[in-house]
């Protein structure tokens, strides 16, 4: 009964968060960052997904997807994206995911449910098609081929004029984004650019 009542904010918050955690592990594998042997195959949304069995590689992973969850509860969060680059540090690939319009509810309000919001079971239908599609994007777009020289970066982008907040006492440091490191540059004939929309 509880996963056909409206989300609560909080209940939106916390399921965002534990996709893009899936996401990126599953961008990693799914655009060979690293090697395949590297993850194991795990099942979320029921669906199909691979997640890095790496522990300095998951620590910094979850760090990120913590202080996107602690940004996304002061609804400072336009877009959060994760950045495929190349030795050099340039951009060739970008994994955006949106949520500029999340809804904003008072501080005491976070645990109510939220007229009109979808449920539980409807989010995790959502979420299910997103993965389906992250797992589709090497037939659509192919290897990129590029072994050891490659790299990524998670970027939190927050909406203008807002800085990071946190309640941590041992805030990790917030880095200013580079240009380059996050936004696919201007296309060398040699190699692949691309942004990948995920709305």
């Amino acid at each position: 009964m509880a996963n056909s009542l409206p989300l609560t904010f909080n209940q939106a918050v916390r399921g965002i968060t534990e996709f893009i955690e899936v996401a990126i592990h599953t961008i990693l594998y799914v655009r060979q960052i690293y090697p395949a042997d590297l993850f194991v195959r795990r099942k979320k949304y029921d669906t199909p997904v691979f997640q890095s069995r790496h522990p300095a590689l998951n620590e910094y992973i979850s760090s990120a997807v913590k202080a996107i969850g602690e940004q996304l509860m002061t609804g400072n969060v336009d877009k959060i994206v994760v950045v495929i680059k190349d030795k050099e540090q340039v951009a060739l690939e970008r994994f955006l995911f949106s949520v500029e319009n999340m809804i904003q509810v008072e501080s005491f309000n976070k645990d109510t449910s939220v007229e009109d919001a979808m449920s539980p079971a409807v989010l995790g239908q959502y979420l299910r098609g997103f993965l389906v599609k992250l797992n589709m994007i090497e037939s659509q777009l192919g290897q990129m081929g590029l072994g050891d020289d490659v790299s990524f970066t998670i970027v939190i982008e927050l909406k203008s004029d807002n800085v990071p907040v946190t309640k941590d006492k041992n805030p990790p440091p917030w880095i200013p984004r580079m240009k380059q490191s996050s936004h696919v540059s201007h296309p060398k004939p040699s190699r692949r650019h691309r942004a990948i929309l995920l709305r």
